[in-house]
């Protein structure tokens, strides 16, 4: 971890006044000072906090480019095209796509809570792992 730290400040006196000066071989005249911090003491942290309008952006983008062409979206075109009217299964896919969303930040903040990042992400890559064989193992077994 590194600590950046603000220079510290010397209430009205300059850098050449801190210096020793002997008056003769056995006095020195320190002139005094005091050292005041210019600024705090911040961490660096890894994981920096981002603005909500980065969160915000970076989840629409990532959850728009992921939706467009899946089963959902497939789902709601054939409902909405078979039932004439678009705005009652624009209203039920909404409410059905922000209840799912909601159970998703319920439980990743509940297991955010319990792991750490780094068995989240391994568990992720891993469930991710399982499904693309079980896919590959349905692909192969089927013909």
């Amino acid at each position: 971890m590194k600590l950046d730290s603000a220079p510290l400040g010397i209430s009205g006196i300059s850098q050449t006044e801190i210096e020793l000066e002997p008056k003769d071989s056995t006095d020195f005249n320190l002139i005094p000072a005091i050292a005041l911090p210019v600024g705090p003491v911040v961490a660096d942290s890894p994981q920096k906090q981002q603005s909500a309008l980065v969160v915000f952006g970076t989840t629409f983008a990532t959850i728009f480019l992921a939706e467009i062409g899946d089963k959902t979206q497939l789902s709601t075109l054939l409902m909405s095209a078979e039932s004439h009217s678009p705005w009652v299964v624009f209203i039920g896919s909404a409410a059905a796509l922000i209840t799912t969303s909601l159970l998703g930040v319920l439980l990743g903040s509940w297991i955010a809570g319990r792991l750490s990042q780094k068995t989240v992400e391994k568990s992720a890559g891993v469930m991710l792992l399982v499904i693309s064989l079980m896919l590959f193992w349905d692909i192969f077994t089927s013909h």
